[in-house]
């Protein structure tokens, strides 16, 4: 079920900004989506995932202990017992250190398999002399795995990104549509005020009929318009109560008292470290979309290096040490085993095929690397330029309602003199209301325009 936002209006208020009690500020809004949205703790889950991945990949370097026992018994005789156990160590460049016991016995016993009474001990190792020596499919996944780590964390960040874009549009809109709501709520009540003046001017006879239609046109204008804000803000609201939420994924609901930070437009640059951006090479290179890219290259060129390294004859070298279990005292290298594996395909076409489409996955990723690059810093200026223009185009439509406003207020003086009518009243107040909606359709711009370069920057921790 969900819960009212009403108490969240006692976080602590921006540092040396006058704050209204019932006003859900931009950046406590945006506190509350990177803490508590479902889809930010999500995006949290890949670093775990990652980091899961990453045990895994070294356990495959965990020392193993096999035991496998096989034993015959028929008409009370001892067909055979087998016992064979050994404990292997697994190292980094293919090397397995290897120690066991082997214990056998039965009147039907294979030769090759009769050892002492005792048993025998064995302690060695088999290295690889070609493939798997400086490279091998354990390693590779080890390192696959921590380059994966680092990958989900710029993952993390994009759509982490993403959802706090998505919120603060939806936070833009809504304080776009409660300032319209305000906006129209004034210019009913001036609308009705004035219909009133009028209606009692008919009264006396100063003022002819259908002046009185006029008022009353405008009046339900007013009140239609109010109307249809009133249902965006309604929408509005839900749609940001998408974005609300507290722990253990309780979501939350915003009260009609709650109101949308006033002085946005002085805060949101601070906010999102879009003010005074400087966009160097730098900043570039640090960006999770080109870290991800490099990640990727990185995962491929280690496919590389093994399609490589399977060019290579496999030739595995086993050497154990043999002894019985009371001879360990003493060293004799004579009692050893040792064994040889080599294979090597004549014309490697599968393996050659493979490398070349290794290299091909690295040229068109490292493509993809380039073309990031220079889009994202085309990007980041196309976007510092619409800011600034946006900057200008809010000064100059300013401005105007400051012009259409004084043009209303003269008109309105001259009414009241008798020289004016209702109809250069409604067309002045026509062009304040249109000037006015238009300077808030700005203003939503210039915020949207924020976000964007904040998207486009990608950089969470600030």
């Amino acid at each position: 079920m969900r819960k009212i936002l009403g108490f969240l209006m006692l976080s602590i208020s921006l540092i040396g900004q006058e704050k209204k009690d019932n006003e859900l500020s931009y950046n406590e809004f945006l506190g509350y989506v990177k803490k508590y949205h479902p889809l930010v703790k999500s995006a949290n889950l890949q670093i775990n995932n990652a980091q899961a991945n990453l045990m895994m990949a070294r356990g495959a370097f965990d020392p193993k202990i096999e035991v496998d026992f096989d034993k015959k018994q028929f008409k009370d005789n001892t067909y055979y017992s087998i016992l064979n156990s050994n404990f292997k160590i697994p190292t980094w460049y293919g090397v397995e250190v290897k120690a066991g016991f082997d214990n056998n016995e039965g009147v039907y016993l294979n030769p090759q398999n009769t050892l002492p009474n005792k048993g025998l001990t064995s302690l060695g190792i088999t290295l690889p002399l070609g493939q798997g020596l400086l490279i091998n499919q354990r390693m590779a996944d080890l390192q696959k795995a921590k380059i994966q780590l680092q990958w989900s964390q710029a993952e993390r960040k994009l759509q982490s990104i993403e959802v706090l874009h998505a919120a603060s549009i939806a936070y833009f809109n809504w304080k776009l549509n409660y300032s319209q709501v305000q906006l129209y709520k004034n210019y009913l009540k001036n609308a009705e005020v004035r219909y009133n003046g009028v209606s009692n001017l008919i009264k006396n006879g100063d003022k002819p009929e259908i002046d009185s239609i006029e008022a009353g046109i405008v009046v339900r204008n007013r009140k239609l318009n109010l109307e249809d804000s009133q249902l965006k803000l309604a929408k509005s609201k839900l749609e940001l109560s998408n974005y609300l939420w507290l722990e253990n994924n309780v979501p939350l609901e915003i009260q009609e008292s709650i109101i949308p930070e006033d002085q946005l437009g002085m805060t949101i640059q601070e906010t999102l470290k879009t003010n005074d951006l400087i966009v160097s090479d730098t900043a570039i290179e640090n960006h999770p979309k080109i870290n991800a890219l490099q990640s990727k290259i990185a995962i491929l060129e280690l496919e590389r290096k093994l399609k490589t390294n399977n060019l290579l004859p496999k030739i595995d070298l086993g050497y154990h040490y043999l002894s019985e279990p009371s001879y360990w005292n003493s060293t004799n290298f004579n009692n050893f085993k040792i064994g040889v594996n080599f294979s090597y395909p004549l014309f490697l076409r599968k393996e050659r095929s493979g490398l070349q489409m290794a290299k091909f996955k690295i040229q068109d990723a490292q493509f993809t690397l380039d073309l990031e690059r220079v889009q994202l810093k085309n990007k980041i200026s196309s976007q510092q330029i619409e800011i600034n223009s946006l900057v200008k185009q809010l000064k100059l439509i300013s401005a105007l309602v400051k012009d259409y406003n004084a043009m209303l207020t003269s008109e309105e003086r001259l009414f009241s003199f008798g020289e004016s009518s209702l109809f250069l009243i409604n067309s002045r107040e026509n062009n304040l209301v249109g000037s006015q909606l238009t300077e808030l359709n700005m203003e939503n711009r210039y915020f949207t325009s924020n976000v964007e370069m904040f998207k486009i920057m990608a950089n969470l921790d600030n």
